[in-house]
């Protein structure tokens, strides 16, 4: 399928990032009233019952259904889903908000080198390995050397490592969504959103028992959850896969880290420290280092 960017595109982008850029605060009020397991559970539940509404409503064909490719399209959905919205989830209990959304940043890091080997119009070159490793230069002053020392005082090291593993599902799940067949994007974000609650659901069940009763204003923050971030968000990121790539799509990382953090400051007045900054400077320097040539045939390109 041929990239092909446009003014759409952009548009679709800038509302993808501030979207995904708030989510991280609005777990962190979440987490006030409810256990993870049950927040990644009952956000997905409800977006993938908005997405399932919509595309039964819409009455379009998924497409012509090959076992591969369901295969593909199941893996993509607990990628895309039930993995990540579990680890973000369980992890900012122990992490603050704006540390969520910058280790965001990382996506990219992980989909070009990805991307080289499994979609075959995407290439490596000498400044893609250098933006690699300057990047994750950055993830690692985001971990902090802490991260690699037992504790039994804090878990605030695994909470760390468990928002890095969700940005390592958000790349497989990207790579994966470009190497399906045509396909319809709604039922696409349906499908993936009922395969993230057929997972999470059961999970939430083994391991943190029955249902919590919760009030209305946790209520409140997972429909929240469910309708912008999850199912909307949904939509708009196939959408940009589909239309522009997975690469452009990852122009999103440079904005996710600083809406995450604008928010964390202003609305929850969470600490800043320093070594986040450098690590968010270190991080985008890699993302710009990766994607120089990208971004200059995006700008090149004639926006219709």
């Amino acid at each position: 399928m041929e990239n092909r960017v446009t003014k759409q595109s952009w548009l679709l982008l800038t509302l993808l990032g501030l979207i995904w850029g708030s989510t991280f605060m609005i777990i962190e009020l979440a987490l006030d009233g409810i256990s993870p397991f049950w927040l990644a559970a009952t956000r997905i539940s409800i977006a993938a019952l908005i997405t399932n509404i919509i595309w039964v409503s819409s009455s379009r064909k998924l497409f012509q259904t090959k076992l591969t490719a369901w295969r593909t399209l199941v893996l993509s959905g607990l990628f895309a889903t039930a993995a990540p919205f579990i680890a973000l989830s369980w992890g900012q209990q122990y992490v603050t908000s704006a540390f969520a959304g910058i280790s965001m940043a990382s996506v990219a890091l992980l989909i070009l080198p990805l991307s080289y080997f499994f979609v075959a119009s995407e290439k490596i070159t000498a400044s893609t390995i250098l933006g690699i490793f300057c990047g994750f230069c950055g993830v690692f002053i985001l971990l902090g050397p802490e991260v690699f020392v037992a504790s039994n005082e804090t878990k605030e090291a695994y909470g760390r490592l468990a928002c890095l593993f969700a940005t390592f599902c958000y790349a497989i799940s990207a790579v994966l969504t470009k190497r399906l067949p045509p396909i319809d994007p709604i039922g696409l974000a349906a499908v993936s959103l009922s395969c993230g609650a057929f997972f999470v659901v059961p999970a939430a069940w083994l391991f943190e028992g029955a249902p919590p009763q919760i009030s209305s204003e946790t209520f409140f923050y997972l429909v929240i959850l469910g309708v912008f971030p999850t199912a909307a968000a949904t939509f708009l990121r196939i959408i940009i896969i589909r239309t522009a790539g997975p690469i452009f799509m990852t122009l999103t990382n440079f904005q996710v880290p600083l809406w995450s953090v604008f928010f964390s400051i202003l609305i929850l007045n969470e600490p800043f420290e320093i070594s986040m900054l450098i690590a968010l400077a270190v991080i985008l320097s890699g993302l710009a280092i990766n994607q120089h040539s990208e971004i200059k045939k995006i700008i090149k390109t004639k926006i219709t």
